[in-house]
């Protein structure tokens, strides 16, 4: 990462601008808590729980490789508080949706990342 292109925002603000922004880009019964890592001040934590039945639960971590771009990563998938076979294809088809819908928001709070 250049200099030039580092994350200029703290870490509060930016997990507050993503906890406002993301409900936006998710299914409107999905529930996500944001916050940002206690030891990487590039990182975001997000936990996203699913609508419904499933009671399927989602841990990525979201990492700022500059001001512009996200690496997510799927941390943990759980069911009902039961780790799950993260495998599946209704679990990847979950996963990859949720990786794009990350990506949206990290988009949309491009004016915000980049100033």
């Amino acid at each position: 990462m250049s200099k030039s292109d580092q994350l200029r925002i703290d870490a509060q603000e930016l997990a507050q601008a993503w906890s406002r922004t993301l409900p936006s880009v998710l299914d409107a019964s999905d529930q996500a808590k944001v916050w940002p890592d206690e030891a990487e001040s590039n990182v975001l934590r997000v936990h996203i729980t699913t609508a419904g039945r499933s009671l399927y639960s989602f841990d990525f971590k979201c990492t700022y490789v500059d001001s512009r771009e996200v690496r997510v990563e799927l941390v943990d998938v759980e069911r009902d508080n039961h780790a799950v076979d993260e495998r599946t294809d209704i679990i990847q088809t979950l996963v990859d949706d949720y990786v794009r819908h990350l990506h949206e928001c990290a988009q949309q709070l491009h004016a915000l990342t980049t100033r």
